[in-house]
């Protein structure tokens, strides 16, 4: 596989506050059509890891491309979904205007948004079920509502890659099985996701591949190898009621197949 071709290269990052590391180290590599799971605890450099990727914390060290190139040169071919925490949800913008705002990577934040690019918007809008709401005021959504809104931005830019911060934290199960649809259309048009996941009991239902953080990349590799109870307690220290929960629902889904 050429380098050109690899969505996601990681090589030798270290990030640090302050002079205290956040992320050692880290390195991996994210073959095209996957969805790969950032897996590991709280405080384990997860989100620094993502925010490094798209240039938005300085890096110690290390090298990071982006279909072979640096995070400018092909940003455009990348899309973002942040935790939701992290916006002003009472901000005074419709659900369909935020969903536009996707789109101005590629038009340019002063050029005129026409006709086609909010059809586009609306589209997008609709795959994820929130067609009937465009016109609603962002504060007026409920937590799976605003998931999916953030979804449908990313969705409307036609990324080849895309980066999720907790896309299932805190919504509802109709909100997440909607997000899992569209994870699987992704993969199935040859896009790549790498998504920041906190519940192990859908980890193998989910991704094609994980990388197991804490601070340092504690394994990495297809699911079906690399999700272990071993490999789990060495990322997580080992607490044994988070991981004997994992691990029961690990058997019952291997039961079931």
């Amino acid at each position: 596989m050429s380098q050109t071709s690899i969505p996601l290269s990681v090589q030798d990052l270290t990030v640090a506050w302050h002079r205290k590391p956040v992320i050692w180290d880290v390195q991996f590599d994210v073959a095209p059509g996957q969805l790969v799971g950032i897996i590991g605890p709280n405080g384990a450099g997860k989100s620094t890891l993502l925010k490094a990727i798209m240039d938005l914390v300085p890096r110690t060290s290390g090298r990071i491309e982006i279909f072979g190139g640096p995070w400018k040169q092909n940003r455009q071919r990348v899309g973002y979904v942040p935790q939701r925490e992290s916006v002003d949800w009472d901000f005074p913008v419709s659900v369909l205007d935020v969903v536009t705002m996707g789109l101005y990577g590629r038009l340019g934040w002063f050029r005129p948004v026409r006709k086609q690019h909010r059809e586009a918007a609306q589209r997008a809008l609709e795959r994820v079920g929130m067609g009937a709401l465009a016109g609603r005021q962002i504060s007026q959504l409920s937590g799976g509502q605003q998931q999916r809104t953030f979804l449908a931005r990313a969705l409307v830019q036609d990324a080849d890659l895309y980066l999720m911060d907790e896309p299932f934290a805190a919504v509802d199960a109709a909100t997440e099985q909607a997000i899992v649809e569209i994870l699987r259309e992704m993969r199935a048009a040859g896009k790549t996701a790498v998504v920041i996941h906190h519940d192990l009991h859908t980890v193998t239902d989910y991704f094609d591949s994980v990388v197991l953080l804490n601070m340092r990349v504690v394994a990495q590799g297809a699911t079906s190898d690399v999700f272990t109870r071993e490999n789990l307690e060495r990322t997580y220290g080992g607490r044994l009621t988070l991981l004997e929960e994992a691990t029961e629902a690990m058997r019952r889904r291997e039961r079931s197949l």
